[in-house]
């Protein structure tokens, strides 16, 4: 028995046991779930997409609030907007003429080049705190002189800045940190704008982001979401233009999404061709002028938008929000070219090239259009026919379709027309595709982008004679030297997105 037990040998056991749990700890501590890195990453998200959310919310109420004092004084004599109206997109134009000059335009393109160019004075440029908050500020002046513009494009525009620059404040400022910070700011700024979750996240694979990362999925997700929560604590559950319950039945009345996809696609198409700059034809022409006397341009282009507005009775200007609703109800005042002069009007503002989306006018234009529509299809339903109008236009203004389906489904909280507002919307981008090739925000941003590297090679093209002595010393780019402190010349080859020559 003694021999037995001493042949018994004790099991293996650590000497250090402290240090195996030491290891384990160590290995939780790198992975996702508890590194430290990761935490002060998330937190960041969520916090800037709280301050995204507030933002948004106070953008709109503030839109709202200073463009019903301007309907106010056109109540009181609607010729006061002759003086008013071109006074403020003069004024306008002579402030976004130097440092402010990024906050010209919707604000998407801008969120997009900055995206794609991992520099960080570029971006910087682009996105800063200055350049966010003149985007809202410039754009609330927009609206309180009539400009027939938007407040999305522009949330976007502010929420890609607001998390750019909260990320870098917080060290997060190497290139793919910064620029899924940049990601998740707009597709938060766009839920946060329309109170759309959903949208947000499709807009940001869309068209946001060409090579969309698998793990950018959860932070993405999670920064909308916070967004959408702080929207809908402080505004409640509301759809942007009310809840409708309508419905297009299989037969002759999907006719409408062909007679809608069509008309609109094409419309749509056509208006993101006027914005695009070329040195030819109309947009040549319309270019030299406003590179000559830019306010005056200015100034001539509100002036177009307040004649323009004498042939309607509820005028043209503003984001178009309150006649595209009550189109969609079915008992609207306004006239029957309403749709024809909107889409006027959009160009007359757009081309003054003050800040301004183009989101919110589009909507009323396709809701315009489906009025004209409707009218020539009496059989079928119209708040229907004028939906499907609404999405098809948007979708042919920014080829985006499934962007433009998702919107459309959850401003008005109807998923009975899922099916033909997504056929709709994929036939006004083909026909769209014919007249402007390129999706107007890809193009726009593609400007800015060739702005910056005829720059870039310019200064360093200059710097070669003065900088270097020995053929073999290296060159070192003025931007790498001094990233964060752009200069006033690469602000203003990067951000004429106007049409000139």
């Amino acid at each position: 028995m003694s021999a037995a037990h001493e042949d018994r040998t004790e099991p293996h056991r650590d000497p250090l046991p402290a240090s195996r749990y030491l290891r384990q700890l160590q290995r939780l501590g790198e992975s996702g779930l508890f590194s430290p890195l990761q935490w002060r990453r998330r937190i960041l998200f969520w916090s800037g997409a709280v301050l995204v959310g507030l933002a948004a919310i106070g953008m709109a109420a503030a839109a709202d609030w200073l463009f019903h004092l301007f309907q106010a004084v056109v109540q009181h004599n609607r010729f006061w907007p002759l003086l008013i109206t071109p006074a403020t997109f003069a004024l306008l134009a002579w402030l976004t003429q130097g440092a402010l000059r990024p906050t010209r335009g919707s604000g998407i393109p801008q969120a997009m080049a900055a995206l794609e160019v991992e520099d960080e004075g570029f971006r910087k440029s682009l996105l800063s705190l200055r350049i966010a908050f003149g985007k809202m500020a410039l754009t609330l002046a927009a609206l309180l002189g009539g400009a027939s513009v938007g407040r999305e494009g522009p949330t976007v525009h502010v929420g890609a800045g607001l998390l750019y620059s909260l990320g870098r404040r917080f060290g997060f400022a190497d290139a793919v940190a910064a620029g899924r910070f940049i990601l998740a700011g707009a597709a938060a700024g766009l839920a946060a704008a329309f109170n759309t979750p959903l949208a947000g996240v499709v807009f940001a694979i869309e068209e946001m982001s060409g090579a969309f990362e698998h793990r950018m999925s959860g932070i993405l997700l999670t920064a909308v979401i916070v967004a959408g929560v702080v929207s809908l604590g402080i505004l409640g559950n509301y759809a942007y233009f009310g809840r409708f319950d309508i419905m297009l039945p299989l037969g002759r009345a999907w006719l409408a999404v062909l007679v809608t996809g069509i008309v609109c696609g094409l419309a749509g198409g056509l208006f993101a061709w006027l914005i695009l700059p070329n040195d030819g034809g109309l947009r040549g022409a319309m270019g030299r002028l406003r590179a000559r006397q830019p306010v005056l341009f200015a100034a001539g282009c509100g002036l177009a938008l307040v004649l323009l507005s004498q042939f309607t009775r509820t005028g043209l200007y503003g984001t178009g929000y309150e006649q595209a609703k009550a189109i969609l109800a079915g008992h609207s005042d306004t006239v029957a070219g309403f749709g024809a002069l909107k889409f006027l009007g959009n160009i007359a503002s757009y081309w003054a090239g003050i800040p301004g989306g183009i989101f919110s006018p589009a909507l009323a234009v396709g809701a315009g259009l489906g009025a004209n529509i409707s009218a020539l299809m009496p059989g079928t339903d119209h708040s229907a026919i004028v939906l499907l109008a609404m999405a098809a236009y948007l979708s042919g203004v920014t080829q985006a379709p499934l962007t433009a389906t998702v919107i459309s489904m959850e401003l008005t909280a109807n998923q009975q027309m899922v099916l033909p507002i997504m056929a709709t919307c994929l036939l006004a981008r083909a026909v769209s595709a014919l007249i402007c090739r390129k999706p107007v925000y890809h193009a726009l941003a593609d400007k800015l982008i060739e702005g910056y590297e005829h720059e870039l090679a310019r200064r360093q093209h200059e710097a070669v004679p003065s900088m270097v002595e020995d053929p073999a010393t290296p060159v070192v780019p003025e931007h790498e030297a001094d990233a964060n402190e752009p200069t006033a010349s690469v602000d203003a080859a990067a951000q004429d997105q106007r049409p000139q020559p």
